[in-house]
C-alpha cells in the first residue's frame, strides 16, 4: 500500500468504510453495516468507529475521511454547508478534525441559500464531484436518486446549483403508511408496466400526482392492476413527477449522469428515457469513493503546506 487512508461514508441508516491506497485510488477493502446514526447514542460513535476500524488502522492511525450525515448536528460533530459554487478544494478547507479521535476527519456539506430558494446536502457533493472526475465532465446535469434525490447542476467542474426531491422517502410513507399503499407492504420485483402506468398518469392526470397516486388503488380494485404490481405503479408515479418537475425546470436538458445505486438503475433509466433525457448511468459506491478521495488528498496538501 501507498499512503493508504481510509474513507467512511456514514448516514442514518448505514456505515460504510474502505481501505483505499492513496496513490492509485485502488480500494484494498471494504466493510459495510446498518449501525447509522440513528442506531446509535452519540456518545457512541467514537466507540464504533474505532472498534470497525482498528484492524486497518493499528499503529499507524492511518488518516479516517468521513462523509455524510456524520457531519450533521445529529451526527458525531457537525461541519459546515459550504455556500455553492463549490469544488474539492473548497470541500478540502472546510473539513474539521475530530476531537478526541486521533487523524479523523470529516468532510463539510453543501447548502444553497438564495432569497427564492434554501436547499442542503451532506454526502452527495463529493458523489457528485466524483461522478464528474469518472465521466471526464466539467460541465453536467446529474440526478442522484435516493432517499432524498438530488439534481445538481455543475459547470466549469463546480457545483453552481441542486435541488432536493423528497422522491424516496415519500415512496416509503405511501407504500407503508396509507391505504393505498396496503397491497405494497411484502417484497415485490420491479415490474417495468405497472411502472409505465405510473409514468403515464402523473402526466396525464387532471389531477396530477395527488390522482395519480390515488389510481394506484382504484386500479387495483376496478381496472385489473395486480395487488404485488401496486409499489410498481406508485414508484412509477413518484420517480415520474420528480422527473417531470426537474423537466419543466431544465428545458433545453437531453442528457445527464445518473449517479445512484445498482436497484434504481433501471426504473430512473426507464422514467428518464420516457421524459426524453439520455443518462449515463455512474455507480454510487464509486463516485462517492473518487470525490472522497480527491478531497482527501487536496486536505493532505494543504496540511503539509502549514
Amino acid at each position: 500500500m501507498t499512503n493508504p487512508l481510509i474513507l467512511v461514508d456514514w448516514g442514518s441508516s448505514n456505515f460504510r468504510a474502505f481501505l483505499i491506497d492513496g496513490e492509485s485510488g485502488q480500494c484494498l477493502d471494504r466493510r459495510a453495516s446498518e449501525r447509522g446514526l440513528k442506531s446509535l447514542r452519540s456518545d457512541q460513535f467514537a466507540e464504533y468507529c474505532a472498534a470497525e476500524l482498528t484492524d486497518w488502522r493499528q499503529a499507524d492511525a492511518l488518516p479516517v475521511y468521513m462523509a455524510g450525515m456524520v457531519g450533521s448536528a445529529r451526527g458525531w460533530m457537525e461541519t459546515p454547508q459550504l455556500d455553492l459554487p463549490l469544488d474539492s478544494a473548497g470541500l478540502a478547507a472546510g473539513v474539521r478534525a475530530v476531537p478526541d479521535f486521533d487523524n479523523g476527519w470529516i468532510l463539510p456539506g453543501a447548502r444553497v441559500l438564495g432569497e427564492h430558494e434554501v436547499d442542503v446536502m451532506r454526502g452527495e457533493e463529493v458523489q457528485a464531484l466524483g461522478a464528474l472526475a469518472i465521466a471526464g465532465l466539467g460541465d453536467a446535469m446529474l440526478c442522484l436518486p435516493g432517499t432524498h434525490s438530488k439534481w445538481v447542476r455543475a459547470g466549469g467542474g463546480r457545483l453552481l446549483d441542486f435541488t432536493t426531491l423528497m422522491t424516496g422517502e415519500l415512496y416509503q410513507a405511501v407504500r407503508f403508511h396509507t391505504l393505498i399503499g396496503e397491497p405494497a407492504r411484502d417484497e415485490s420485483t420491479f415490474e417495468p408496466e405497472a411502472f409505465a402506468l405510473g409514468l403515464d398518469r402523473v402526466h396525464e392526470s387532471p389531477g396530477g400526482v395527488l390522482h395519480a397516486l390515488f389510481e394506484g388503488r382504484s386500479r387495483m380494485l376496478q381496472a385489473g392492476l395486480a395487488a404485488p404490481a401496486v409499489a410498481s405503479y406508485l414508484s412509477g408515479v413518484l420517480i415520474g413527477e420528480e422527473i417531470r418537475c426537474m423537466r419543466q425546470a431544465h428545458p433545453a436538458l437531453e442528457a445527464l449522469l445518473l449517479v445512484g445505486a445498482e436497484r434504481l438503475r433501471a426504473p430512473y433509466s426507464q422514467a428518464l428515457h420516457y421524459a426524453g433525457l439520455e443518462p449515463r448511468w455512474i455507480d454510487s459506491d464509486r463516485a462517492s469513493l473518487a470525490g472522497m478521495l480527491e478531497v482527501a488528498r487536496r486536505h493532505r496538501e494543504m496540511i503539509r503546506c502549514l
